[in-house]
Protein backbone atom coordinates (compact mmCIF):
# COMPACT_ATOMS: atom_id res chain seq x y z
CA UNK A 1 0.00 0.00 0.00
CA UNK A 2 2.79 2.40 0.93
CA UNK A 3 4.72 1.67 -2.27
CA UNK A 4 1.57 2.29 -4.33
CA UNK A 5 0.94 5.64 -2.68
CA UNK A 6 4.50 6.71 -3.33
CA UNK A 7 4.27 5.80 -7.00
CA UNK A 8 1.18 7.99 -7.31
CA UNK A 9 2.90 10.93 -5.63
CA UNK A 10 4.20 12.25 -8.92
CA UNK A 11 0.61 13.00 -9.85
CA UNK A 12 0.07 15.50 -7.07
CA UNK A 13 1.23 16.93 -3.77
CA UNK A 14 -1.89 15.70 -1.98
CA UNK A 15 -1.07 12.07 -2.67
CA UNK A 16 2.49 12.59 -1.47
CA UNK A 17 1.20 14.14 1.74
CA UNK A 18 -1.06 11.11 2.36
CA UNK A 19 1.88 8.76 1.86
CA UNK A 20 4.01 10.62 4.37
CA UNK A 21 1.12 10.79 6.84
CA UNK A 22 0.68 7.02 6.69
CA UNK A 23 4.40 6.54 7.33
CA UNK A 24 4.39 8.96 10.26
CA UNK A 25 1.59 7.06 11.94
CA UNK A 26 3.55 3.82 11.89
CA UNK A 27 5.87 3.51 14.88
CA UNK A 28 9.46 2.43 14.42
CA UNK A 29 10.78 -0.53 16.42
CA UNK A 30 14.36 -0.92 17.64
CA UNK A 31 15.38 -4.12 19.43
CA UNK A 32 18.68 -4.25 21.31
CA UNK A 33 19.52 -7.96 21.64
CA UNK A 34 22.35 -8.43 24.15
CA UNK A 35 24.39 -11.63 24.31
CA UNK A 36 24.84 -13.66 27.54
CA UNK A 37 23.52 -10.98 29.88
CA UNK A 38 22.12 -12.09 33.21
CA UNK A 39 18.86 -10.88 34.73
CA UNK A 40 20.97 -9.11 37.35
CA UNK A 41 23.63 -7.90 34.89
CA UNK A 42 22.89 -4.17 34.92
CA UNK A 43 22.58 -1.45 37.59
CA UNK A 44 18.79 -1.51 37.07
CA UNK A 45 17.14 -3.41 39.90
CA UNK A 46 14.91 -5.82 37.97
CA UNK A 47 12.97 -6.67 41.13
CA UNK A 48 12.59 -3.71 43.46
CA UNK A 49 12.46 -6.06 46.45
CA UNK A 50 15.75 -7.82 45.60
CA UNK A 51 19.08 -6.05 46.01
CA UNK A 52 20.84 -8.86 44.12
CA UNK A 53 18.72 -8.28 41.00
CA UNK A 54 21.20 -5.62 39.87
CA UNK A 55 24.94 -5.14 39.31
CA UNK A 56 25.72 -2.09 41.46
CA UNK A 57 29.41 -1.79 40.54
CA UNK A 58 28.64 -1.42 36.81
CA UNK A 59 27.73 2.01 35.42
CA UNK A 60 25.13 1.96 32.61
CA UNK A 61 23.35 5.33 32.70
CA UNK A 62 21.62 4.84 29.35
CA UNK A 63 20.11 1.50 30.39
CA UNK A 64 18.97 3.20 33.58
CA UNK A 65 17.46 5.94 31.44
CA UNK A 66 15.47 3.34 29.49
CA UNK A 67 14.09 1.93 32.72
CA UNK A 68 13.13 5.39 33.97
CA UNK A 69 11.41 6.30 30.70
CA UNK A 70 9.77 2.92 30.05
CA UNK A 71 8.63 -0.36 31.55
CA UNK A 72 10.77 -3.07 33.10
CA UNK A 73 9.62 -6.68 33.18
CA UNK A 74 10.33 -8.46 36.45
CA UNK A 75 9.53 -11.94 35.14
CA UNK A 76 10.83 -12.09 31.58
CA UNK A 77 12.07 -15.37 30.11
CA UNK A 78 14.11 -16.61 27.18
CA UNK A 79 15.69 -19.82 25.94
CA UNK A 80 18.70 -21.26 27.81
CA UNK A 81 21.07 -20.78 24.86
CA UNK A 82 21.62 -18.00 22.35
CA UNK A 83 20.68 -19.57 19.00
CA UNK A 84 17.36 -21.10 20.10
CA UNK A 85 16.48 -17.80 21.73
CA UNK A 86 17.11 -15.92 18.50
CA UNK A 87 14.88 -18.30 16.57
CA UNK A 88 12.10 -17.86 19.16
CA UNK A 89 12.27 -14.09 18.75
CA UNK A 90 12.18 -14.26 14.95
CA UNK A 91 9.33 -16.78 14.70
CA UNK A 92 7.13 -16.23 17.76
CA UNK A 93 7.44 -19.96 18.39
CA UNK A 94 8.72 -21.85 21.42
CA UNK A 95 11.82 -23.99 21.02
CA UNK A 96 9.91 -27.29 21.23
CA UNK A 97 7.66 -26.12 18.41
CA UNK A 98 10.33 -24.74 16.07
CA UNK A 99 12.75 -27.59 16.76
CA UNK A 100 15.81 -25.33 16.96
CA UNK A 101 16.80 -26.27 20.50
CA UNK A 102 20.60 -25.92 20.38
CA UNK A 103 23.25 -24.69 17.94
CA UNK A 104 25.04 -28.06 17.83
CA UNK A 105 23.70 -31.63 17.79
CA UNK A 106 22.83 -31.97 14.13
CA UNK A 107 24.23 -35.48 13.74
CA UNK A 108 22.19 -38.66 14.04
CA UNK A 109 19.09 -40.14 12.51
CA UNK A 110 15.39 -40.23 13.36
CA UNK A 111 15.74 -37.12 15.53
CA UNK A 112 18.25 -38.74 17.91
CA UNK A 113 21.92 -38.02 18.56
CA UNK A 114 22.85 -41.66 19.09
CA UNK A 115 26.61 -41.21 18.51
CA UNK A 116 27.32 -38.10 20.51
CA UNK A 117 27.00 -39.50 24.05
CA UNK A 118 27.42 -43.29 24.00
CA UNK A 119 26.78 -44.97 27.33
CA UNK A 120 24.82 -42.05 28.78
CA UNK A 121 21.46 -42.70 30.49
CA UNK A 122 19.30 -41.31 27.68
CA UNK A 123 19.76 -40.73 23.98
CA UNK A 124 19.54 -36.95 23.40
CA UNK A 125 17.91 -35.31 20.43
CA UNK A 126 19.22 -33.56 17.37
CA UNK A 127 18.21 -29.99 16.63
CA UNK A 128 17.05 -28.13 13.57
CA UNK A 129 19.94 -26.17 12.09
CA UNK A 130 18.04 -23.32 10.45
CA UNK A 131 14.78 -21.45 10.74
CA UNK A 132 11.89 -23.48 9.31
CA UNK A 133 11.14 -22.22 5.78
CA UNK A 134 7.43 -22.15 6.64
CA UNK A 135 7.89 -19.96 9.70
CA UNK A 136 6.94 -16.30 9.38
CA UNK A 137 9.74 -14.10 10.71
CA UNK A 138 9.55 -10.56 12.05
CA UNK A 139 10.44 -8.81 8.76
CA UNK A 140 8.12 -11.10 6.81
CA UNK A 141 5.25 -10.26 9.15
CA UNK A 142 5.99 -6.52 9.11
CA UNK A 143 6.65 -6.04 5.38
CA UNK A 144 2.94 -6.20 4.37
CA UNK A 145 2.33 -3.52 7.02
CA UNK A 146 4.73 -1.16 5.24
CA UNK A 147 7.97 -1.85 7.11
CA UNK A 148 11.55 -2.32 6.04
CA UNK A 149 13.80 -4.35 8.37
CA UNK A 150 17.50 -4.59 9.21
CA UNK A 151 19.48 -6.99 11.35
CA UNK A 152 22.92 -5.75 12.43
CA UNK A 153 25.41 -7.88 14.35
CA UNK A 154 25.23 -11.48 15.53
CA UNK A 155 22.78 -13.72 13.62
CA UNK A 156 23.86 -17.23 14.79
CA UNK A 157 20.91 -19.09 13.26
CA UNK A 158 22.67 -20.17 10.06
CA UNK A 159 21.08 -19.33 6.74
CA UNK A 160 20.82 -15.99 4.99
CA UNK A 161 19.08 -13.16 6.91
CA UNK A 162 18.10 -11.74 3.53
CA UNK A 163 15.98 -14.81 2.87
CA UNK A 164 14.11 -14.06 6.10
CA UNK A 165 13.20 -10.57 4.88
CA UNK A 166 16.05 -8.36 6.12
CA UNK A 167 17.10 -5.79 3.54
CA UNK A 168 20.26 -4.89 5.45
CA UNK A 169 22.26 -7.40 7.49
CA UNK A 170 25.74 -8.74 8.22
CA UNK A 171 25.18 -12.23 6.85
CA UNK A 172 25.37 -15.56 8.64
CA UNK A 173 27.43 -14.32 11.58
CA UNK A 174 28.17 -16.31 14.74
CA UNK A 175 30.32 -15.54 17.79
CA UNK A 176 33.59 -15.28 15.89
CA UNK A 177 33.35 -11.75 14.42
CA UNK A 178 32.75 -10.33 17.90
CA UNK A 179 36.01 -11.78 19.21
CA UNK A 180 38.24 -9.18 17.60
CA UNK A 181 41.32 -10.15 19.63
CA UNK A 182 43.34 -13.34 19.11
CA UNK A 183 42.41 -16.02 21.60
CA UNK A 184 46.00 -16.13 22.87
CA UNK A 185 45.89 -12.38 23.68
CA UNK A 186 44.91 -13.16 27.23
CA UNK A 187 47.06 -10.86 29.32
CA UNK A 188 46.44 -7.30 28.20
CA UNK A 189 44.12 -5.34 25.99
CA UNK A 190 46.02 -3.70 23.12
CA UNK A 191 46.31 0.05 23.56
CA UNK A 192 44.99 0.68 20.05
CA UNK A 193 41.73 -1.30 20.49
CA UNK A 194 38.97 1.00 19.18
CA UNK A 195 36.08 -1.32 18.31
CA UNK A 196 35.74 -3.93 21.09
CA UNK A 197 33.19 -6.66 20.31
CA UNK A 198 32.43 -4.59 17.15
CA UNK A 199 30.21 -2.41 19.35
CA UNK A 200 31.11 0.82 17.62
CA UNK A 201 30.90 -0.39 14.01
CA UNK A 202 27.64 -2.24 14.67
CA UNK A 203 26.20 0.95 16.16
CA UNK A 204 27.42 3.13 13.30
CA UNK A 205 25.80 0.82 10.75
CA UNK A 206 22.54 0.72 12.70
CA UNK A 207 22.40 4.50 12.97
CA UNK A 208 23.03 4.80 9.24
CA UNK A 209 20.05 2.55 8.55
CA UNK A 210 17.81 4.67 10.80
CA UNK A 211 18.90 7.86 9.10
CA UNK A 212 18.12 6.48 5.65
CA UNK A 213 14.63 5.35 6.67
CA UNK A 214 13.78 8.62 8.37
CA UNK A 215 14.90 10.54 5.29
CA UNK A 216 12.63 8.30 3.20
CA UNK A 217 9.72 8.62 5.68
CA UNK A 218 9.80 4.84 5.93
CA UNK A 219 8.76 3.00 9.12
CA UNK A 220 11.37 0.45 10.12
CA UNK A 221 12.27 -2.48 12.30
CA UNK A 222 15.90 -2.52 13.43
CA UNK A 223 17.45 -5.35 15.41
CA UNK A 224 20.85 -4.55 16.87
CA UNK A 225 22.26 -7.89 18.00
CA UNK A 226 25.40 -7.05 19.95
CA UNK A 227 28.25 -9.51 20.47
CA UNK A 228 28.68 -8.15 24.00
CA UNK A 229 28.35 -9.42 26.72
CA UNK A 230 29.54 -12.79 25.36
CA UNK A 231 32.83 -14.20 26.57
CA UNK A 232 35.95 -13.19 24.74
CA UNK A 233 35.93 -10.10 26.93
CA UNK A 234 36.86 -6.83 25.26
CA UNK A 235 36.50 -3.14 26.09
CA UNK A 236 38.23 0.14 25.44
CA UNK A 237 41.52 0.26 27.38
CA UNK A 238 40.55 3.55 29.02
CA UNK A 239 37.25 2.08 30.22
CA UNK A 240 39.08 -0.85 31.78
CA UNK A 241 41.42 1.53 33.58
CA UNK A 242 38.43 3.25 35.17
CA UNK A 243 37.29 -0.04 36.70
CA UNK A 244 40.81 -1.16 37.61
CA UNK A 245 40.80 1.77 40.03
CA UNK A 246 37.50 0.67 41.55
CA UNK A 247 38.10 -0.45 45.18
CA UNK A 248 36.04 -3.64 44.79
CA UNK A 249 38.10 -4.65 41.76
CA UNK A 250 41.36 -3.94 43.56
CA UNK A 251 40.16 -6.11 46.42
CA UNK A 252 39.31 -8.86 43.91
CA UNK A 253 42.87 -8.80 42.60
CA UNK A 254 44.24 -9.14 46.12
CA UNK A 255 41.87 -11.99 46.95
CA UNK A 256 43.00 -13.92 43.91
CA UNK A 257 46.71 -13.21 44.29
CA UNK A 258 47.01 -11.21 41.08
CA UNK A 259 47.26 -7.63 39.87
CA UNK A 260 45.81 -5.48 37.11
CA UNK A 261 49.02 -6.09 35.15
CA UNK A 262 49.16 -9.88 35.51
CA UNK A 263 45.52 -11.03 35.50
CA UNK A 264 44.25 -12.95 32.50
CA UNK A 265 41.92 -10.85 30.35
CA UNK A 266 39.25 -13.56 30.52
CA UNK A 267 39.21 -13.44 34.31
CA UNK A 268 39.53 -9.70 34.73
CA UNK A 269 36.37 -8.13 36.21
CA UNK A 270 37.57 -4.71 35.02
CA UNK A 271 37.35 -5.88 31.40
CA UNK A 272 33.85 -7.30 31.88
CA UNK A 273 32.68 -4.13 33.62
CA UNK A 274 34.33 -2.01 30.95
CA UNK A 275 32.59 -4.04 28.25
CA UNK A 276 29.27 -3.33 29.94
CA UNK A 277 29.90 0.40 30.16
CA UNK A 278 31.09 0.58 26.54
CA UNK A 279 27.96 -1.29 25.47
CA UNK A 280 25.84 1.18 27.42
CA UNK A 281 27.52 4.02 25.57
CA UNK A 282 26.59 2.48 22.22
CA UNK A 283 23.00 2.02 23.38
CA UNK A 284 23.04 5.67 24.36
CA UNK A 285 24.36 6.68 20.93
CA UNK A 286 21.34 5.03 19.28
CA UNK A 287 18.91 6.60 21.77
CA UNK A 288 20.44 10.03 21.21
CA UNK A 289 20.19 9.64 17.43
CA UNK A 290 16.56 8.58 17.71
CA UNK A 291 15.89 11.81 19.59
CA UNK A 292 17.88 14.01 17.22
CA UNK A 293 16.08 12.52 14.22
CA UNK A 294 12.80 13.60 15.77
CA UNK A 295 11.33 10.10 16.02
CA UNK A 296 11.61 9.60 19.78
CA UNK A 297 7.88 9.91 20.36
CA UNK A 298 7.11 7.40 17.64
CA UNK A 299 9.71 4.70 18.28
CA UNK A 300 9.54 1.63 20.50
CA UNK A 301 12.86 0.61 22.01
CA UNK A 302 13.23 -2.92 23.39
CA UNK A 303 16.23 -4.08 25.42
CA UNK A 304 16.56 -7.78 26.18
CA UNK A 305 19.12 -10.55 26.66
CA UNK A 306 19.21 -13.74 24.60
CA UNK A 307 19.55 -16.06 27.60
CA UNK A 308 20.26 -16.11 31.31
CA UNK A 309 23.76 -16.16 32.74
CA UNK A 310 25.66 -16.16 36.02
CA UNK A 311 28.00 -13.20 36.36
CA UNK A 312 30.64 -13.66 39.05
CA UNK A 313 31.11 -9.89 39.00
CA UNK A 314 28.03 -9.60 41.21
CA UNK A 315 30.18 -10.94 44.02
CA UNK A 316 32.42 -7.86 43.93
CA UNK A 317 29.82 -6.60 46.38
CA UNK A 318 30.25 -8.88 49.39
CA UNK A 319 26.72 -8.14 50.59
CA UNK A 320 25.15 -9.81 47.53
CA UNK A 321 24.63 -13.42 46.47
CA UNK A 322 23.49 -14.97 43.20
CA UNK A 323 19.71 -14.68 42.85
CA UNK A 324 19.29 -17.75 40.66
CA UNK A 325 20.29 -21.39 40.39
CA UNK A 326 22.18 -22.54 37.31
CA UNK A 327 23.19 -20.58 34.26
CA UNK A 328 23.20 -20.70 30.46
CA UNK A 329 22.29 -24.12 28.95
CA UNK A 330 20.08 -25.03 31.93
CA UNK A 331 16.38 -24.27 32.28
CA UNK A 332 16.87 -23.37 35.91
CA UNK A 333 16.02 -19.69 36.45
CA UNK A 334 19.67 -18.75 35.98
CA UNK A 335 19.51 -19.95 32.39
CA UNK A 336 16.17 -18.56 31.27
CA UNK A 337 15.30 -15.43 33.27
CA UNK A 338 16.48 -12.29 31.47
CA UNK A 339 16.43 -8.49 31.83
CA UNK A 340 13.80 -6.83 29.65
CA UNK A 341 13.00 -3.12 29.34
CA UNK A 342 10.69 -1.42 26.81
CA UNK A 343 9.93 2.24 26.18
CA UNK A 344 7.74 3.80 23.53
CA UNK A 345 4.41 5.43 22.71
CA UNK A 346 1.80 4.85 25.41
CA UNK A 347 4.18 3.11 27.84
CA UNK A 348 4.20 4.81 31.24
CA UNK A 349 7.59 6.03 32.41
CA UNK A 350 9.04 4.14 35.35
CA UNK A 351 6.42 1.37 35.15
CA UNK A 352 6.86 -2.31 36.02
CA UNK A 353 5.13 -5.42 34.70
CA UNK A 354 5.25 -8.48 36.94
CA UNK A 355 3.42 -11.07 34.83
CA UNK A 356 5.36 -13.81 33.06
CA UNK A 357 6.47 -12.87 29.55
CA UNK A 358 8.73 -14.72 27.15
CA UNK A 359 10.84 -13.87 24.12
CA UNK A 360 8.41 -15.45 21.66
CA UNK A 361 5.88 -12.77 22.64
CA UNK A 362 7.81 -10.17 20.65
CA UNK A 363 6.63 -11.09 17.15
CA UNK A 364 2.88 -10.70 17.85
CA UNK A 365 3.60 -7.58 19.91
CA UNK A 366 5.51 -5.97 17.04
CA UNK A 367 2.75 -6.86 14.59
CA UNK A 368 0.16 -5.15 16.79
CA UNK A 369 2.36 -2.08 17.21
CA UNK A 370 2.63 -1.94 13.42
CA UNK A 371 -1.14 -1.88 13.04
CA UNK A 372 -1.59 -5.55 12.17
CA UNK A 373 -3.71 -8.27 13.72
CA UNK A 374 -1.58 -10.75 15.70
CA UNK A 375 -4.43 -13.27 15.69
CA UNK A 376 -3.76 -13.87 11.99
CA UNK A 377 -0.30 -15.28 12.76
CA UNK A 378 -0.37 -19.04 12.39
CA UNK A 379 1.43 -21.69 14.47
CA UNK A 380 2.92 -19.35 17.03
CA UNK A 381 3.06 -19.55 20.81
CA UNK A 382 3.54 -15.90 21.72
CA UNK A 383 0.85 -13.39 22.59
CA UNK A 384 0.89 -9.64 22.06
CA UNK A 385 1.95 -7.62 25.09
CA UNK A 386 0.88 -4.33 23.52
CA UNK A 387 -2.19 -3.73 25.67
CA UNK A 388 -0.34 -4.56 28.88
CA UNK A 389 2.41 -2.12 28.00
CA UNK A 390 -0.31 0.45 27.41
CA UNK A 391 -1.55 -0.05 30.98
CA UNK A 392 -4.24 -2.73 30.78
CA UNK A 393 -4.22 -5.10 33.75
CA UNK A 394 -3.69 -8.74 32.76
CA UNK A 395 -6.43 -11.22 33.59
CA UNK A 396 -5.96 -14.60 35.28
CA UNK A 397 -5.82 -16.40 31.94
CA UNK A 398 -2.74 -14.45 30.96
CA UNK A 399 -1.15 -14.54 34.39
CA UNK A 400 -1.48 -18.33 34.60
CA UNK A 401 -0.69 -19.21 31.00
CA UNK A 402 1.99 -21.80 30.42
CA UNK A 403 5.34 -20.95 28.84
CA UNK A 404 7.59 -23.79 27.76
CA UNK A 405 11.33 -24.49 27.73
CA UNK A 406 13.03 -27.48 26.15
CA UNK A 407 16.69 -28.49 26.15
CA UNK A 408 16.77 -32.18 25.16
CA UNK A 409 20.58 -32.24 24.95
CA UNK A 410 23.75 -32.98 26.86
CA UNK A 411 26.53 -30.47 27.36
CA UNK A 412 27.43 -29.60 30.93
CA UNK A 413 23.71 -30.25 31.23
CA UNK A 414 21.46 -33.27 31.06
CA UNK A 415 18.35 -33.28 28.83
CA UNK A 416 15.45 -31.52 30.53
CA UNK A 417 12.32 -29.43 29.97
CA UNK A 418 10.26 -27.00 32.01
CA UNK A 419 6.94 -25.20 32.14
CA UNK A 420 6.23 -21.99 34.05
CA UNK A 421 2.62 -21.16 34.93
CA UNK A 422 1.89 -18.26 37.26
CA UNK A 423 4.05 -18.65 40.36
CA UNK A 424 4.78 -22.33 39.73
CA UNK A 425 7.51 -24.00 37.74
CA UNK A 426 7.89 -27.67 36.89
CA UNK A 427 11.13 -29.19 35.66
CA UNK A 428 11.41 -32.62 34.11
CA UNK A 429 14.77 -34.40 33.79
CA UNK A 430 14.65 -37.25 31.29
CA UNK A 431 17.38 -39.21 33.11
CA UNK A 432 15.37 -39.26 36.33
CA UNK A 433 11.64 -39.20 35.59
CA UNK A 434 11.20 -40.77 39.03
CA UNK A 435 12.16 -37.47 40.72
CA UNK A 436 9.28 -35.00 40.29
CA UNK A 437 10.34 -31.34 40.44
CA UNK A 438 8.08 -28.41 41.38
CA UNK A 439 8.86 -24.93 42.74
CA UNK A 440 6.87 -21.95 43.96
CA UNK A 441 8.85 -19.07 42.47
CA UNK A 442 6.95 -16.46 44.47
CA UNK A 443 8.58 -17.83 47.61
CA UNK A 444 11.64 -19.57 46.24
CA UNK A 445 13.37 -17.56 43.50
CA UNK A 446 16.50 -19.66 43.88
CA UNK A 447 14.70 -22.99 43.32
CA UNK A 448 16.03 -24.41 46.57
CA UNK A 449 12.96 -26.28 47.84
CA UNK A 450 11.35 -28.97 45.70
CA UNK A 451 7.67 -29.07 46.72
CA UNK A 452 6.50 -31.76 44.28
CA UNK A 453 5.73 -34.30 47.00
CA UNK A 454 3.94 -31.66 49.07
CA UNK A 455 1.76 -30.58 46.14
CA UNK A 456 1.27 -33.71 44.00
CA UNK A 457 -1.87 -32.41 42.30
CA UNK A 458 -0.14 -29.24 41.14
CA UNK A 459 2.78 -31.28 39.91
CA UNK A 460 0.49 -33.62 37.98
CA UNK A 461 -1.38 -30.70 36.44
CA UNK A 462 1.77 -29.05 35.13
CA UNK A 463 3.41 -32.35 34.13
CA UNK A 464 0.37 -33.35 32.09
CA UNK A 465 0.32 -29.87 30.57
CA UNK A 466 3.98 -30.05 29.56
CA UNK A 467 3.75 -33.55 28.09
CA UNK A 468 0.55 -32.74 26.19
CA UNK A 469 2.17 -29.64 24.73
CA UNK A 470 5.34 -31.47 23.67
CA UNK A 471 3.19 -34.07 21.97
CA UNK A 472 0.99 -31.44 20.31
CA UNK A 473 3.93 -29.60 18.72
CA UNK A 474 5.71 -32.88 17.86
CA UNK A 475 8.76 -31.95 19.90
CA UNK A 476 11.74 -34.27 19.89
CA UNK A 477 11.99 -35.99 23.26
CA UNK A 478 14.97 -38.02 24.59
CA UNK A 479 14.55 -41.76 25.03
CA UNK A 480 16.16 -44.27 27.42
CA UNK A 481 19.50 -45.59 26.22
CA UNK A 482 19.47 -49.43 26.02
CA UNK A 483 23.30 -49.30 26.10
CA UNK A 484 23.56 -47.15 29.21
CA UNK A 485 26.87 -47.72 31.01
CA UNK A 486 27.04 -46.08 34.48
CA UNK A 487 30.84 -46.15 34.52
CA UNK A 488 31.13 -44.37 31.19
CA UNK A 489 28.70 -41.75 32.37
CA UNK A 490 30.47 -41.17 35.68
CA UNK A 491 33.83 -40.84 33.92
CA UNK A 492 32.56 -38.06 31.67
CA UNK A 493 34.24 -34.71 32.26
CA UNK A 494 31.01 -32.87 33.08
CA UNK A 495 29.55 -35.53 35.39
CA UNK A 496 30.06 -33.60 38.65
CA UNK A 497 28.41 -30.50 37.21
CA UNK A 498 25.45 -32.51 35.95
CA UNK A 499 24.89 -34.21 39.27
CA UNK A 500 25.27 -30.97 41.22
CA UNK A 501 22.69 -29.17 39.08
CA UNK A 502 20.48 -32.13 38.27
CA UNK A 503 17.21 -33.18 39.94
CA UNK A 504 16.94 -33.47 43.70
CA UNK A 505 14.42 -34.34 46.37
CA UNK A 506 13.67 -32.06 49.29
CA UNK A 507 15.99 -29.07 49.48
CA UNK A 508 19.30 -28.69 47.68
CA UNK A 509 22.46 -27.43 49.40
CA UNK A 510 23.33 -23.84 48.58
CA UNK A 511 26.47 -23.11 46.64
CA UNK A 512 29.20 -20.83 47.91
CA UNK A 513 28.01 -17.84 45.89
CA UNK A 514 24.38 -18.30 47.02
CA UNK A 515 24.92 -18.14 50.77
Amino acid sequence: MLKALRSLAICGVAVLYCSLAVAEQKPNIVLFFIDDWAWNGSPVRMDDSAANSQMPVLEMPHVERLAKEGMKFTNAYASPQCSPSRVCVQTGQSSPRNGFTVYMNDRGQDHYDAKGYPGFPVVPCVSDMTIDPDAVTIPEALKPLGYVSAHIGKWHMRGDPGEEGYVLHDGDTDNKPGNTLPQNANRRLPEDLTDPKLMFSVTEKAIGFMEEQVQASQPFYLQISHYAMHEGRECLPETREKYVRQPAVQEYYKRHGTTAETINRKQDPAVWLGMGEDLDGRIGAVLDRIDSLGIGDNTYVVLVSDNGYRHDELLLDSSLTQPHHGHKWWVWQGGIRVPTIVKGPGIAAGSTFTGNVVNYDFLPTFVEWAGGDPSTLQNIDGVSLSKYMAGEKPDETFLNRSIYFHYPHYRTTMPHSAVVSGDFKLLHFYERPDIPMLFDLSRDRGEVHNIATAQPQKHKQLYDDLMAYLTHVEARVPKPNPEYDPQTYQNAREYKQRKAWGPFEGSRPLEADER
